[in-house]
């Protein structure tokens, strides 16, 4: 799956419900610089 679109996708959806990066963070039980890291497209996890 392209890392990109995926970012873009999860960005998408939670700036959609008015979420914080540290707000999805602490819901899935990660870190706010995880969720960075995705929208990013950096992450390979």
């Amino acid at each position: 799956m392209d890392a990109i679109k995926t970012g873009v996708f999860i960005a998408a959806v939670r700036r959609e419900q008015n979420m914080t990066q540290a707000e999805l963070a602490a819901r899935l039980h990660v870190t706010d610089k995880a969720v960075s890291k995705w929208e990013r497209g950096v992450s390979h996890s």
